[in-house]
């Protein structure tokens, strides 16, 4: 039985709360009064059941749509303005015990050549993205008790942190790594990273059996009840997904949806963010073997229902994505993006590893200064900040913030100052130009003089050499 509250993952993922769901949705997908109330509903910023979330995906009105697409850029621009934060993947090994059959990391992979980074080897790759400009990491790594114990994610993350190139240092470690228990995820918080992420891939709990035969991930409930488990932990910024093409995008997204509402009830804080991988082509993958794929027109409408749905979280796209799709979902609701990223082990450092170790295929291979680039050509400002995590504004008190909206007198002038340093250290001639005029026009736009006078005497700062700066 549902119970949004309860700690069992079948109790809030309930498969019947979904199925009544998706029936109520399909039945309710042209009624224009109900479409029109939720819509009026999402735009007071106070979110939306999944139930309601579910009525919007399914509408298939244009005129409607196009409203939900309006509004999602709406809220989108309310809560986050135009910033778009950046970041890096770092794959530390792709040894792993489990069997998932959408995954080359799967242990029954003969083909995919096995490789873990050493403590020397993890140097060289942050030296290399700090070298591009990068502030913020997503450390990622397959499931292997002896090949990647938690006593190495700790160690590569005090490695990571302790690497202090040139004006670079990595300032924001967050870690993608397998569900684990109360007591790692307790080392994993003492050792400082940002937000524990974890893709659930799927809610279809017979279609999760069927993706995951093997290894402990084929548990079910120990995997979904994961950020339970990280809460405990003391973990407060964490952040969810599916794999989108696994099964029916509509069953995910409702209990994408189901999971952010068990979060925020049961656990105090709702997801700190929201990722929306699609499948991609990997050695031994073919996306055409799985019949859900999902098109780019309901892609982008699964985005904007999400942005409404739940308007305080971040929004993540990796470079799964080509560039147009990208740059359509920006306005959507996407509030990060990973620039210039590389899917293989030690693919940074070493340009002869760009593939053969890699979980994906990139469809965007743009390198970060073409990304900052094409982002500020956009209108938008590409942000290396991660001064929220290092100032405590994180879970309970990041979200209070954030739903106030008085976030964007933080974050923007971090925005700005971030993008100053790498404008500074790392952009091209016409990078460099191109943002120098960008940070005049976003100085004016600051809410209030004495913001704009202390966000100008740090940008003077920062031209003098001083480096870090944030408020």
């Amino acid at each position: 039985m549902y119970n949004v509250k309860s700690p069992r993952a079948e109790e809030f993922i309930d498969d019947a709360e979904i199925r009544e769901t998706l029936a109520y949705a399909e039945e309710n997908k042209r009624n224009r009064p109900l479409i029109e109330g939720l819509i009026q509903k999402a735009s007071l910023c106070k979110g939306l059941s999944h139930r309601e979330a579910a009525v919007l995906l399914d509408c298939d009105e244009p005129d409607l749509v196009d409203k939900i697409f309006k509004l999602a850029e709406d809220i989108k621009r309310r809560f986050y303005g135009n910033r778009i934060v950046m970041f890096a993947p770092l794959y530390l090994s792709n040894y792993c015990i489990n069997g998932c059959l959408y995954c080359p990391y799967h242990a029954k992979n003969k083909s995919i050549p096995r490789k873990k980074l050493s403590q020397e080897e993890i140097r060289k790759e942050v030296i290399a993205l700090q070298d591009m400009g990068h502030k913020r990491l997503a450390l990622e790594t397959g499931e292997h008790p002896i090949e990647s114990p938690i006593e190495y994610v700790l160690e590569s993350i005090k490695t990571i942190y302790s690497i202090h190139h040139k004006n670079g240092n990595i300032r924001r470690v967050n870690v993608n790594i397998a569900a684990t228990t109360v007591e790692n995820y307790r080392k994993l918080k003492e050792a400082g990273i940002g937000t524990y992420i974890l893709f659930q891939e799927t809610y279809n709990k017979q279609q999760y059996k069927a993706l995951h035969p093997t290894g402990p991930k084929s548990d079910y409930a120990w995997h979904t009840e994961a950020m339970d488990r990280a809460r405990a932990g003391g973990i407060d910024d964490m952040g969810i997904g599916v794999l989108f093409g696994l099964n029916g995008y509509r069953y995910d997204f409702v209990g994408l949806m189901m999971h952010a509402e068990h979060m925020e009830a049961a656990l105090g804080v709702g997801p700190h963010t929201i990722s929306v991988p699609r499948i991609r082509p990997a050695d031994g993958i073919n996306p055409e073997e799985f019949a859900d794929a999902v098109p780019d027109d309901k892609f982008l409408h699964i985005v904007a229902v999400i942005r409404c749905a739940v308007p305080y979280t971040g929004m993540i796209i990796s470079t799964r994505e080509s560039q147009k799709v990208r740059e359509r979902v920006l306005d959507l609701g996407i509030s990060q993006i990973s620039g210039a990223s590389r899917t293989s082990v030690g693919g940074y450092a070493e340009d002869d590893r760009e593939k053969d170790t890699a979980q994906f295929d990139i469809a965007d291979n743009r390198t970060l200064d073409e990304v900052v680039k094409w982002l500020m050509e956009l209108g938008y400002i590409p942000s290396f900040c991660t001064a929220c995590y290092r100032a405590g504004r994180t879970g309970e008190r990041f979200m209070k913030i954030c739903k106030s909206g008085k976030i964007q007198d933080c974050c923007t002038p971090n925005a700005l100052l971030t993008l100053k340093e790498y404008l500074l250290d790392y952009a091209s001639p016409e990078t460099r130009e191109l943002g120098r005029k960008l940070i005049r026009q976003e100085v004016e736009k600051l809410s209030n003089e004495a913001l704009r006078a202390a966000v100008r005497e740090d940008l003077s700062k920062l031209e003098a050499g001083a480096r870090d700066l944030r408020f």
